[in-house]
């Protein structure tokens, strides 16, 4: 019996859920934008990184051009080398380095010089611009980007110099298709074959060029276990191996980084849109109070009544993340038409279900937390007290109820942080969201009781304003969390981009060298001082001895035998510059062990970058070997050091002691400060004296870290605006949630003689004395979160631009005042006579 009885009652719920849902949606349409806002977020964030990330794994031949990619620095393959890698299949080899591109008239520019051999493109097709000479380049024939044809004014015909080397330019690139595997280069490309490379008489010993071995393999043979079984055929070597599953390895952890933190940001306007949701289904209880109380009158039982309640917000909260989930699916769509160039390779289009799997759950907790409580006070209230709605503020949930929220809030952070990328980043989001979340609870609770025990001003109006922050359903704390979360979001988001701006604006040129000069012969370094100082006489310059070579083994264990290499351990992947000096650079302190002496002549010793010796759990005394040409070199850990990185001079990860590598070929590098009248004669003069140097003008480079910056903000503006308009949502939610308490606010006003420009006037001082308060915390706490960001994530100098973050958060707290206003303008409308009947 108990079963067909509980059959009934959800049958009946049901029915009145449906009859009830037919009168429109009129009280849930808040509930309904804010799931749609964050299910969207987190479902286009999510759908878009996977599109990328599996256009760069169907395109991973084509990215890298070829099926296993050997890459070593400074050297070139062997013969017994040359002969592995032909037995595993065909093979193209390239050489890439920087040089500088002198043109007839004396202008020069920093290029990215190619050589490739016949074999190249093993995968996709190399195309030249119309009006070629040739299909490819060949001896002193050569094909160039065209942002150099641009810059050195150069077109088919024109010739232009390159180390000893005059080319002539046949073609301008129009596809290159292993371009997006080759990384990030400084200068425009100039493709040359093996000939024209050599007449450049660039490649030198010690001189900075990388070579690669791209091998098509034959069908069906597992192209990750050619490139092991290769690099330990030659285990001293210092192959970097990589195959078609990750073409661009450094794209792909970029744009899922990328894609991680937007979605963290989506996540945090799905948070706010939440708060929305409780506010809004709230105010549609507080709507329901008749219809409840009739029903509670009628013998209806608190169960069927909750569970009809619950199967309509189940229903409207449904649909909208169906349609948030269908906008999250179409974003890779809607990116690809509108802005496919600023994508590193074409998304591949298709449904991703795990990324909206994730939104929808994500959706789902997020209702049910926020809907639970006041699901619960709503049942808790007797029939009389219903009608007396008004006055009568709701009793608290119940325990249960409380406990059920707990546990949602725990299943949404631990979703959160499992399904990261990087876990341990994803829970410091989190617990900084949940502090600030906690802060913002006490701040409008403090606010509540400080408003109640506050002297009563002369002032009616002003009694009136404070009077209305804690009064029976007054949303103070909600309206102080919901604003508080969207102001903090946006003031921290302009602590750290002004913060950054600031730095490459301004600080990071006043301090930088005009520029970095690569590939100074070491027997030629005297003279290359003695250039510069006759240009420039009072010119700061500093030379480091330079080469490179990779980390091939920890203490006993081999790199290429660890199974993983932990995500910080950056050391360990590809080749890494190294050099040797007798005194601690600048910008440089020993966090652990101790420097050498200035004339120490002992056995090998190296002083590591402190996070990279965290990340490897290496301290002193623990042993490193390098591979240098070829050659291992085993040294003993003397020091970590921490490392100003931001200071725009050459900072070394590994620095030896004297004599560690003064046998193994090397060149100098500079950094060279001059005034920026003598800028051209330098750079001229350079190219005349030295060619094989690379010169390499530091504005050019914070040009384009600036133009990388400023598109990674405009990404972050795009998540965080749904976050802005969550929490516009949210305020709309919590004005309309207290609107019936509002109403009979400026009713009794209004019949003892008050104006509307009183009542208008202290709903106004209420409303500005919350947005200034809340204004003053998220200033605060944006500051203090920009400030960990920027110092200890970024490591740069703290130097915001504070009248930018003001300016943003006063902004948002007018906006606050703004729609409280036009939320309180149905209350000044309403006639007394009309609300005192209904009341």
């Amino acid at each position: 019996m108990g079963g067909i009885g509980e059959n009934r009652a959800m049958k009946l719920a049901w029915s009145l859920a449906l009859r009830d849902l037919r009168g429109g949606l009129s009280g849930l349409r808040l509930l309904a934008i804010c799931l749609f806002l964050g299910v969207a977020a987190i479902a286009s964030v999510g759908s878009l990184t996977a599109s990328i990330v599996a256009g760069l794994s169907s395109q991973g031949q084509t990215l890298l051009g070829g099926d296993v990619e050997l890459e070593a620095t400074q050297r070139q393959a062997d013969s017994a080398e040359l002969a592995a890698f032909a037995n595993a299949g065909i093979v193209a080899q390239t050489i890439q380095m920087r040089a500088m591109a002198i043109a007839d008239s004396g202008e020069s520019l920093l290029i990215e010089l190619k050589g490739v051999d016949a074999n190249w493109p093993l995968y996709g097709a190399f195309a030249l611009s119309e009006g070629a000479t040739a299909a490819r380049p060949s001896g002193t024939l050569v094909a160039i980007a065209p942002a150099l044809a641009e810059r050195l004014d150069l077109k088919v015909g024109s010739s232009f110099r390159v180390g000893e080397a005059r080319f002539d330019v046949m073609g301008i690139v129009e596809k290159e298709p292993d371009r997006i595997g080759d990384g990030f280069t400084l200068g425009p490309v100039v493709l040359a074959d093996m000939d024209g490379i050599a007449a450049t008489q660039l490649v030198q010993p010690g001189s900075l060029f990388t070579s690669k071995y791209k091998v098509k393999t034959a069908p069906g043979i597992d192209p990750a276990a050619v490139g092991d079984r290769l690099v330990k055929a030659f285990p001293s070597a210092g192959w970097e191996v990589q195959d078609r599953s990750n073409g661009a390895p450094g794209t792909r952890r970029f744009i899922e980084r990328m894609g991680q933190f937007l979605a963290l940001v989506g996540l945090t306007a799905l948070i706010v849109a939440g708060i929305g949701v409780g506010n809004g289904v709230s105010s549609w209880l507080e709507s329901k109070r008749p219809a409840i109380a009739t029903m509670k009158a009628l013998g209806a039982a608190s169960q069927t009544i909750a569970t009809t309640y619950l199967i309509q917000i189940a229903i409207v909260s449904a649909g909208a993340m169906v349609a948030g989930l269908v906008a999250g699916a179409a974003a890779p769509w809607l990116v690809a038409t509108l802005a496919s160039d600023l994508l590193p390779v074409p998304p591949q289009l298709g449904l991703y279900p795990g990324p909206l799997g994730l939104a929808l759950a994500f959706g789902v907790l997020t209702a049910l937390l926020f809907a639970v409580v006041p699901l619960s006070r709503a049942r808790r209230v007797a029939a009389a007290s219903l009608f007396r709605g008004g006055v009568e503020a709701l009793p608290p949930p119940a325990r249960s109820a409380a406990v059920t929220a707990g546990v949602l809030a725990l299943l949404i952070g631990a979703l959160a942080i499992f399904t990261a990328r990087e876990p341990l980043f994803a829970a410091l989001f989190v617990a900084g969201a949940i502090a600030v979340l906690l802060i913002l609870l006490a701040l409008g609770w403090a606010i509540q009781r400080a408003a109640k025990r506050a002297p009563r001003p002369k002032a009616p109006l002003m009694r009136l304003a404070i009077a209305n922050l804690y009064r029976p359903g007054a949303k103070t704390v909600q309206l102080v969390v919901a604003l508080g979360l969207g102001m903090t979001l946006f003031g921290l988001l302009a602590v750290i981009e002004s913060n950054f701006a600031r730095q490459l604006q301004s600080q990071i040129p006043d301090r930088a060298p005009s520029f970095f000069v690569l590939d100074i012969p070491n027997t030629e370094v005297d003279q290359f001082r003695g250039l510069v100082t006759g240009i420039a006489p009072k010119a700061e310059i500093n030379t480091v001895p330079s080469l490179r070579g990779p980390v091939v083994a920890i203490n006993d264990t081999r790199v290429s035998d660890m199974k993983t290499i932990p995500e910080d351990a950056w050391i360990l992947r590809g080749d890494r510059g190294l050099t040797f000096a007798s005194k601690l650079p600048d910008g440089n302190r020993v966090v652990a062990g101790k420097w050498w002496a200035e004339d120490y002549s002992g056995p090998p010793l190296v002083s590591i970058d402190v996070r990279a010796a965290t990340a490897l759990s290496l301290k002193p005394g623990d042993r490193m070997t390098i591979s240098v040409l070829g050659v291992e070199l085993e040294a003993e850990i003397a020091s970590t050091r921490e490392i100003n990185w931001d200071s725009l001079g050459f900072n070394f990860a590994l620095i030896f002691s004297p004599g560690a590598l003064e046998g193994a070929p090397y060149t100098y590098m500079a950094t060279v400060g001059v005034p920026q009248a003598n800028e051209t004669a330098l750079n001229r003069a350079m190219a005349e004296r030295f060619p094989s140097s690379s010169m390499i003008r530091v504005k050019d480079v914070i040009g384009q870290i600036g133009n990388l910056m400023g598109q990674l903000a405009s990404a972050v503006r795009v998540a965080s605006l749904v976050a802005v308009l969550a929490g516009v949502a949210v305020l709309i939610g919590a004005i309309a949630a207290a609107r019936r308490a509002r109403i009979y606010d400026a009713v009794i006003l209004k019949t003892l003689g008050a104006s509307r420009w009183q009542v208008l006037a202290a709903q106004a001082i209420e409303y500005a004395g919350l947005a200034l308060l809340v204004s003053a915390i998220a200033f605060g706490v944006s500051a203090l979160g920009g400030w960990l960001v920027v110092t200890e994530t970024l490591q740069l100098d703290w130097d915001p631009d504070w009248i930018q973050v003001v300016i943003t958060i006063a902004l948002g707290g007018l906006t606050v005042i703004a729609l409280g206003m036009a939320g309180s303008l149905p209350a000044l409308a309403a006639r007394p006579a009309q609300v005192l009947r209904e009341l």
